[in-house]
């Protein structure tokens, strides 16, 4: 099992880099220990920078080093980097093209018994609205390496959003990473799953208890939430008569609202969304919340085979 979690991935990514490019800059909103980030800090003072709890400073004073020159990798919880600065990522980041990553960590429901305060249940939709941001929810800590060590090459504008605890291994360290595309894991089957985030693994199980029971099920890892893979998507709808996305995201504006946008322009396939409900959320655990909204293997496959049932 593994144990690494995709903040740990971050780190380590920008450990080994830094050590020969001095333009890397790290800042956090006293979130070095939750951004798993505290050996950064020690091992590189001069290149990192705490601000304090002031979200909306965090962005600007990135955007700012970014203006300079620097490569600025810039790490709050999701639930209020996504909300309290979103002014400043608009304007700072995405409107004036500065070379910021924003890591928006324990993203989704990871808070858990905390509640609604440190959900963030819309970051993907709020992102995605920027113009010229990129969104990026990697699945598990070796597609997250590879994303940070792709993103240290170029200078765009970024969100990416990663869990609190750590995912089962969906790749191995050989795997191969091309930015902005999908990862097709399985071929499209009857029926096709697209997932993003900590929601791969889960699809990876589903489709093996699917398939358990003679359903032909594709896996599609849409880490690419802007820009979105359209070829891959129209290409399952061709072959499919189901798609399923599944997401740590409301239900409003996410991967599911995206597939179906495109698929109704471009090859119209019945979609199912499997996502987080509107409204006031239950509390615990992440994987508790997961099992009560049916968002875990069983309750995937149990929502599949009801839908071609129904279908």
């Amino acid at each position: 099992m593994n144990k690494i979690t995709n903040r740990q991935a971050i780190c380590e990514t920008l450990l080994d880099a830094a050590k020969t490019d001095k333009d890397i800059v790290v800042l956090c909103s006293d979130s070095r220990g939750s951004a798993s980030l505290t050996p950064f800090a020690k091992e590189y003072p001069e290149q990192f920078v705490e601000v304090g709890i002031a979200e909306q400073n965090l962005v600007s004073v990135s955007a700012g080093l970014a203006a300079c020159g620097k490569k600025v990798f810039a790490a709050s919880p999701a639930s209020f980097l996504s909300t309290r600065s979103y002014e400043q990522a608009k304007i700072d980041v995405a409107y004036s093209n500065t070379n910021v990553t924003l890591v928006g960590i324990s993203g989704g429901i990871s808070y858990g018994a905390l509640g609604m305060s440190h959900h963030s249940c819309q970051d993907i939709a709020a992102f995605c609205a920027l113009p010229d941001m990129r969104v990026y929810l990697p699945s598990d800590r070796f597609q997250t390496a590879e994303l940070m060590k792709t993103l240290l090459k170029d200078n765009k504008p970024a969100y990416v959003r990663v869990s609190r605890s750590a995912t089962e291994d969906v790749y191995n360290a050989d795997m191969n990473f091309t930015l902005d595309r999908a990862n097709v894991l399985k071929e499209a089957g009857e029926v096709t799953l697209i997932a993003c985030g900590e929601m791969v693994p889960y699809a990876v199980e589903a489709a093996r208890l699917l398939e358990e029971k003679g359903i032909q099920t594709g896996i599609i890892d849409m880490y690419c939430l802007k820009p979105i893979d359209r070829e891959v998507i129209i290409d399952a709808a061709k072959k499919s008569k189901l798609l399923v996305t599944i997401e740590e995201h409301s239900i409003y504006g996410g991967l599911g609202s995206l597939v179906s946008q495109i698929t109704a322009e471009e090859y119209p396939v019945r979609v199912k969304q499997i996502a987080l409900p509107d409204g006031h959320l239950v509390s615990g655990t992440n994987k508790e919340v997961f099992t009560y909204y049916g968002m875990d293997a069983k309750g995937i496959a149990g929502t599949v085979k009801n839908a071609l049932t129904e279908g």
